[in-house]
């Protein structure tokens, strides 16, 4: 690698996609905030032209490990860097990525525009072209607009100036790692790997940049004894050239829940002469995913789906994790609490904590963070919401289609509309996030909406949102699916949100909540105003659900009793616990905030491994 060590967050940011040499442009930048955004007229993307401050990257402003711990909003930031190109790139094409900006970004190199990019949670990348080649020294320039009054997917950031709630601290421009590699005029793009389990084998997808005729695609599949196998395709007559990589019986390893088993690839694109014109490596897990009525099995099996909510937040680094280690670290906390995956609530994850998972065989559901264009009313900007919607979740859908450990999706969450007579935005834009997903991929289950308004009659999946806090009354809310009558959410007077539940596998995706904070003001979601001063100022609030227990015991008792209602049930496939740590004024998490026990985890470690009904019902086939 060529990337120094010293930087923060100096891991290679791509772990799917590897290519040998890069460089991290992590670390010091000059940064200014522009709160009238008229930078560009003042000629802030000119060569030269120096900013006013400083800035720690892949950090926000508004974190402290940014050095900046700017709170207030900004309506747009900019930021500059002088970066000299590795000389031994000389006479390759060089490519700037960025992992995710906040919200708009625009991009100049030497005062020219090399890219634009709009979305704060998916990466996107800059080809320089003549602007850069090995041993140039160039100016990067980074605007990004960041305009939180408007309607847009930005997950759970506040649009107040204060958290509240379960809303928090904003996070604007860049966000994770900046970085340059060196490519040749034809190169690989994000390969697409498809476990087949049953004929034993790895598919792969590559698309190539460039005039790719007369080349041949090569790839090697390896496991730990050595290689596996290998494949090669002309790329002579396909616009994206397929090649399959066999798995004889005895070298078949399957991924599992908790064993992340995992294949190298490497894959080559070479010419007639057989010289190299790129390569990269990338990885596979061999596993299923099926439906059988209502249940989901993995590799076969009935695994019962004990997530928990994980938002990725940090109290100095917000939505960016302060190390790698951080991003391990919080898988590991789910496991010792007796989890085996988790709802990516709200929030596209970093790619880096998706590789952790795949090699944990850590269970994920990969979300967007939709919350900011929810369809509580009809406007008239609600189509182009969809549109934006639709763009932004093929991207992530793009990026993370190849790790085993995302075992199904949710393009939207909580979009509270309940049915009308007409056919409203929300249906389209419900309907036509459903089916893209579908069409990207057809080898997981697709949620239409979490919780409360489904839209898709063909949904893969069913679920609800039950924060009841006495398990008897939690247990007769989920009693009816049984009857194929399960709990659905409602809205005033139980006017319905969601269509008929047609006997899909179904869970809940978010209960429990259980508010842990002695001798804190609690606030519960059922009271929290919006227009009272004090609870706007909801930092000095412990914002959760219900009552909270009174003693430790009570609350064992409450979270034993809620667990058992789901795990007890034989049609219920999993769950999803409200959350895996405090964050800031909501704290209702498993752990603090800072990650600290909050409770034995022994204890609830064992209220969660025990054997789920649905498992017993399905595994004796």
């Amino acid at each position: 690698m060529d990337s120094p060590t010293t930087l923060p967050r100096p891991e290679y940011p791509r772990p799917s996609f590897v290519r040998e040499h890069w460089l991290n442009l992590n670390g010091q930048w000059s940064f200014e905030i522009d709160g009238g955004d008229s930078g560009f007229a003042r000629g802030l993307h000119k060569p030269g032209h120096e900013l006013s401050g400083q800035i720690t990257v892949p950090f926000c402003p508004e974190s402290i490990l940014s050095g900046v711990g700017h709170v207030d909003f900004m309506p747009a930031v900019w930021y500059k860097k002088r970066v000299q190109v590795p000389a031994e790139w000389k006479g390759q094409k060089v490519l700037l990525h960025f992992q995710a900006v906040d919200y708009d970004a625009t991009v100049w190199v030497n005062g020219v525009e090399v890219g634009r990019h709009r979305g704060g949670f998916t990466p996107f990348s800059c080809a320089l072209q003549e602007l850069a080649t090995g041993g140039d020294e160039i100016e990067i320039c980074v605007r990004a607009r960041d305009d939180n009054k408007t309607p847009k997917p930005r997950g759970k950031q506040s649009q107040l100036y204060n958290n509240h709630g379960c809303l928090y601290t904003r996070t604007t421009g860049i966000w994770q790692t900046v970085w340059i590699e060196p490519v040749r005029e034809t190169y690989l793009l994000r390969p697409r790997i498809t476990p087949e389990v049953g004929p034993g084998r790895f598919r792969l997808e590559q698309r190539i940049a460039g005039n790719h005729s007369g080349l041949v695609l090569k790839a090697t599949l390896r496991d730990q004894e050595g290689v596996v196998s290998t494949a090669q395709v002309s790329t002579n007559y396909d616009f994206t050239p397929r090649l399959d990589l066999e798995i004889p019986s005895e070298r078949r390893h399957l991924w599992e829940v908790g064993e992340g088993y995992l294949y190298d690839i490497d894959i080559e694109l070479v010419n007639e002469a057989g010289k190299i014109v790129d390569k990269c490596s990338t990885y596979g897990g061999l596993r299923s995913v099926q439906i059988e009525g209502k249940c989901i099995r993995i590799n076969g099996h009935a695994v019962f789906q004990r997530l928990v909510l994980d938002q990725g937040y940090y109290a100095d680094g917000l939505m960016t994790a302060p190390t790698e280690q951080h991003l391990i670290d919080d898988i590991d906390l789910s496991l010792k609490a007796g989890f085996n995956g988790a709802r990516l609530h709200q929030k596209v994850f970093e790619e880096v904590f998706l590789y952790h998972a795949d090699k944990k065989g850590y269970l994920c559901w990969g979300e967007f963070a939709d919350w900011g264009c929810r369809y509580q009313t009809v406007d008239n900007n609600a189509q182009h919401h969809g549109i934006t919607f639709a763009a932004q979740w093929a991207e992530a859908l793009e990026r993370d289609y190849s790790h085993p450990s995302i075992i199904g999706w949710c393009p939207l969450n909580e979009t509270h509309q309940e049915l009308r007579d007409e056919i409203t935005e929300l249906d389209d834009a419900a309907h036509a996030m459903y089916w893209m997903t579908k069409l990207l991929d057809t080898t997981r289950p697709v949620l239409d909406a979490s919780g409360y308004s489904h839209r898709v009659p063909e949904t893969d999946v069913f679920d609800s949102h039950d924060y009841e806090q006495v398990p008897p009354k939690f247990a007769k809310n989920q009693k009816g699916l049984a009857k194929n009558k399960p709990f659905m959410n409602t809205g005033g007077e139980n006017r319905p949100f969601s269509i008929a539940y047609r006997g899909q596998p179904y869970f809940v995706s978010e209960f429990g909540g259980i508010h842990w904070k002695p001798g804190a003001r609690l606030i519960t979601s059922s009271v929290w105003d919006s227009s009272n001063a004090e609870d706007q100022a909801a930092t000095t609030i412990s914002w959760g659900y219900g009552k909270s227990p009174t003693t430790l015991d009570e609350f064992y008792a409450r979270f034993e009793g809620l667990c058992d209602v789901l795990l007890d049930n034989p049609d219920m496939f999993g769950y999803c616990y409200t959350q895996l740590t405090d964050v800031f004024q909501e704290e209702n998490g498993i752990y603090s905030f800072d990650r600290s026990e909050k409770f034995d985890m022994s204890k609830i470690h064992a209220i969660q491994t025990k054997v789920a009904a649905i498992e017993k019902k399905f595994n004796k086939k």
